[in-house]
C-alpha cells in the first residue's frame, strides 16, 4: 500500500478524543484504530510490537548495523481527531494538479475553499490536494503522520542498503485533549530520544512551545426579584464581565503571533447566581507565564475587595516549553535540519504557538522535537494536505535514520 493509500484508509476510521469521558483512550474508536495498525505492523513484520489497555501502541523496526552502537530513536504520531469538528464518514478527495482557483468542498452546501481566504492555498499550485466534502475534517493531523512513519518502516526495509540503528515507533491516543503523553511509558518505548510528526505545512521543525495553564474561575451572585433588586441583587455575569475587561485588550490569541503569549476565554456560562469563565493562559517566555498567572490572582483580589468573597480562581498548569529539554541536546534538532535539507526542503525553525504531545515527553526523559506531517487548516472542514508534503515528510524520517546511522 502506498502513502496515500494508507493515508486515505486511515481517515476512515472516527477517532474523536473527548475530554468528557475520563477514560484512555477517551473514545473507542481510537481502539478500534489502534488494533487495525496493529495488524499492519505485524504484517509488516515490525518486531516488540505492543498494544496496552489504554490504546498505546509501540513497535520497533530492527537495525541493521553490527559493528558498533547506534542510538535508538524514536518517530510518534496521534491516533485521535480533534473535537472540535466530526470525524465521522469523512469523504476525502484528491484534487489533481492544484489550479490556483477556488476549490468546490461541496456544492449542494455552497462550501468552498478559496485562496482569497486561505492564501497558503497558492503555494502549492499545481500540487495534488487532499481535501474533505465539506463536512468533515480531514484527519491528517495526525493521521497523516501516521501515515508517513509506517511508508518511512516500509521504504527502509525495501531499502537494506540504508544502515540505521533500532526505530520505535509509537501511536498514542488523546493529544487533541492535552492528554496523549499522560499514560506513555517513556521506559518502555525505550528510545535515546523520538521525534513526533504533529506539525503542520512543509518544512516546519519546532522545539520550542507554550507554557500552558488553564483558569477557572467562579463569580458567585445574589439573585432577588429585579423589581426589588436595588443595593440587594449581586449579577455574577455583570462581575465576570467586568473582570473581562480588566485583562488587556491585545493580549489575547486574535492580535498576538511568535512569540507573543496571550489569555484566552475559551468559555463563560452564567446566570445571576453564578458565572465561570474558563482561561488558558499562554506563554513562550517561562517568567511572563508565571507573571501572567499572578495577574489573574491579582485580579480576582481586586473583584473581591469590591465584591467581597464573590470571586474564586483555580489555576492548573497543563505543560511547559520544552526548550529547555531539548536545547541541551540540540544535536537532535540539527539532524532534522540537515535531514530535511537532504530530501530537498527549507527547514522552517519556529515555536509552536501551542502544545505537543513531545512537549510533556521532553518533561518526561524523552527529549522529542516536532516535524511536520504537511496538512493545513487543521481542526475544521477547510483542512488538506498536498500529496508532496507527505512524501517529503516521509522521506525526512528516512534521512533521520540515515544520519542517525551514519553518525
Amino acid at each position: 500500500m502506498n502513502l496515500v493509500d494508507r493515508f486515505l484508509d486511515y481517515v476512515r476510521f472516527d477517532t474523536q478524543s473527548d475530554e468528557l469521558t475520563n477514560m484512555t483512550p477517551s473514545t473507542p474508536g481510537q481502539m478500534v484504530f489502534a488494533r487495525h495498525l496493529h495488524a499492519k505492523l505485524e504484517e509488516m513484520g515490525l518486531e516488540n510490537i505492543t498494544l496496552d489497555d489504554n490504546g498505546y501502541l509501540m513497535a520497533t523496526l530492527p537495525g541493521n548495523i553490527t559493528d558498533r552502537k547506534v542510538p535508538t530513536i524514536g518517530f510518534i504520531a496521534h491516533l485521535d481527531t480533534s473535537p472540535d469538528m466530526s470525524g465521522l464518514h469523512v469523504k476525502p478527495r484528491i484534487v489533481h494538479g492544484y489550479d490556483g482557483n477556488t476549490i468546490t468542498l461541496n456544492s449542494e452546501l455552497g462550501i468552498t475553499l478559496s485562496p482569497e481566504e486561505f492564501p497558503e492555498l497558492l503555494n502549492y499550485k499545481g500540487e495534488d490536494l487532499i481535501v474533505t466534502d465539506g463536512t468533515t475534517l480531514l484527519g491528517a493531523d495526525d493521521k497523516a503522520g501516521i501515515a508517513e512513519i509506517i511508508s518511512a518502516m516500509e521504504f527502509l526495509q525495501e531499502h537494506p542498503e540504508i544502515k540505521h540503528g533500532d526505530i520505535r515507533i509509537a501511536f498514542n491516543p488523546d493529544e487533541e485533549i492535552g492528554q496523549g503523553a499522560h499514560k506513555f511509558d517513556v521506559g518502555h518505548f525505550g528510545a535515546d530520544w523520538a521525534y513526533t510528526m504533529d506539525g503542520g505545512e512543509i518544512g516546519e521543525l519546532e522545539f520550542e512551545n507554550f507554557n500552558a495553564a488553564v483558569a477557572r474561575v467562579i463569580f458567585r451572585g445574589r439573585n432577588v426579584h429585579p423589581g426589588y433588586a436595588k443595593h440587594k441583587m449581586i449579577n455574577s455575569m455583570r462581575i465576570a464581565n467586568q473582570f473581562i475587561i480588566m485583562l488587556p485588550r491585545w493580549e489575547t490569541p486574535e492580535h498576538t503571533e511568535g512569540y507573543e503569549g496571550f489569555y484566552h476565554l475559551v468559555s463563560m456560562q452564567g446566570t445571576v447566581e453564578e458565572t465561570v469563565l474558563t482561561y488558558i493562559i499562554r506563554d513562550h517566555d517561562h517568567d511572563r507565564f508565571e507573571r501572567r498567572k499572578k495577574e489573574l490572582e491579582h485580579l480576582s483580589r481586586k473583584i473581591n475587595n469590591e465584591f467581597p468573597n464573590c470571586c474564586t480562581i483555580d489555576i492548573k498548569d497543563q505543560y511547559y516549553n520544552m526548550r529547555e529539554k531539548v536545547e541541551p541536546q540540540m544535536h537532535i534538532v540539527d539532524i532534522a535540519e540537515e535531514a530535511m535539507r537532504r530530501a530537498g526542503i527549507t527547514p522552517k525553525v519556529q515555536p509552536i504557538r501551542g502544545g505537543t504531545d513531545g512537549a510533556q515527553l521532553s518533561f518526561k526523559g524523552l527529549p522529542c522535537p516536532n516535524i511536520f506531517a504537511g496538512g493545513l487548516n487543521f481542526h475544521g472542514r477547510y483542512e488538506f494536505v498536498p500529496v508532496r508534503s507527505m512524501q517529503k515528510a516521509m522521506e525526512v524520517i528516512v534521512e533521520i535514520a540515515r544520519i542517525v546511522g551514519e553518525r
